[in-house]
């Protein structure tokens, strides 16, 4: 893990069937039933990815850990939106912030849902924002409508789908950020790990947006470089931010890939990174180059879900 539990957690799940996506618009609000509990208590329930646990924080009096099956997914603090529990969070949301002018609104597309924990920060930090999250999980969606709902007017719309599906679906030129951080288990399904894949996103994207991605893995970075070499055939700039020692080798952890059509943010991306609680590392350019070392592109019909993370690597004691 790249840093004490439960700050690097597995990933929101997708199983691989989802149902189709639907041709009706997209409701503004996602469906919520009944009130947040008076008193935190744990809540367990039964979803279509195994067994869901939302957990109260004893030091933040509305916040909750998510888990499934035991592993950390999501962190919500509803009071406080802004406070990123996992550093992979961070690390995405610094590539959020630095897209666009500081406050401005984002069309931002999140595949992967969980319990929408970067949807509910965009919606703070950037008013007005347009967020559409495709989550293969419904029971996991609906445990979270329920016990963690969406603040009136968030601009959040939620549905149940195939990430894949949905971003071969979607409009092109339609969103200024498309965030990926998918896993089905502890996995990235083949299916999201291909050039094909890579190339959909950039269709998705408006000249100038950016596409980021939370990975996972370790060396010798066989998936990390082969993903690295799919976003350099389908955009002109990447960036890998990771931190030091993922990056030299010494355990399993986070990454995260940051590609766009134009010039990314790379110094400033660096300063936030480097500021962070567990500093990270950003690799561009020449050095970049050497970590992907001659990588190619992976095709669908070679394409191979994530490497599997070591025994108790992304699990809470």
């Amino acid at each position: 893990m790249d840093q004490p539990t439960p700050t690097e957690p597995r990933t929101p799940t997708e199983p691989r069937s989802a149902e189709p996506i639907p041709a009706e618009p997209i409701p503004a609000e996602p469906k919520t039933a009944g009130p947040v509990p008076a008193e935190p208590i744990p809540v367990v329930r039964d979803v279509d990815g195994g067994t869901a646990k939302l957990m109260p924080d004893v030091d933040r009096p509305r916040a909750w850990l998510l888990t499934v099956d035991g592993s950390p997914q999501s962190y919500v603090d509803l009071d406080d939106p802004t406070h990123l529990e996992f550093e992979y969070a961070r690390r995405l949301a610094h590539v959020l912030e630095l897209t666009g002018a500081a406050g401005t609104p984002l069309d931002v597309l999140h595949l992967g849902g969980g319990a929408l924990t970067l949807p509910r920060f965009v919606a703070a930090v950037r008013p007005g924002s347009r967020q559409e999250v495709i989550e293969a999980d419904g029971a996991l969606l609906e445990l979270v409508a329920e016990r963690l709902p969406l603040p009136a007017g968030s601009g959040i719309a939620v549905r149940r789908a195939d990430a894949r599906t949905a971003l071969e679906a979607a409009p092109a030129a339609s969103a200024d950020v498309v965030v990926a951080d998918v896993f089905g288990g502890s996995r990235i399904p083949a299916h999201l790990t291909s050039v094909e894949y890579a190339r959909a996103a950039a269709r998705v994207l408006r000249p100038g947006g950016r596409y980021t991605a939370n990975l996972a893995d370790s060396a010798p970075f066989t998936f990390l470089r082969s993903q690295l070499a799919n976003l350099r055939a389908a955009f002109a700039q990447v960036c890998l931010i990771a931190e030091p020692a993922v990056l030299r080798g010494r355990r399993f952890g986070n990454a995260v890939v940051v590609a766009s059509d134009a010039e990314l943010p790379v110094s400033a991306l660096a300063r936030r990174t480097a500021a962070d609680a567990f500093p990270a590392r950003v690799e561009h350019g020449a050095a970049l180059e050497r970590f992907v070392a001659g990588a190619a592109p992976v095709r669908d019909m070679d394409a191979v879900p994530s490497p599997t993370p070591p025994g108790g690597a992304f699990s809470i004691g």
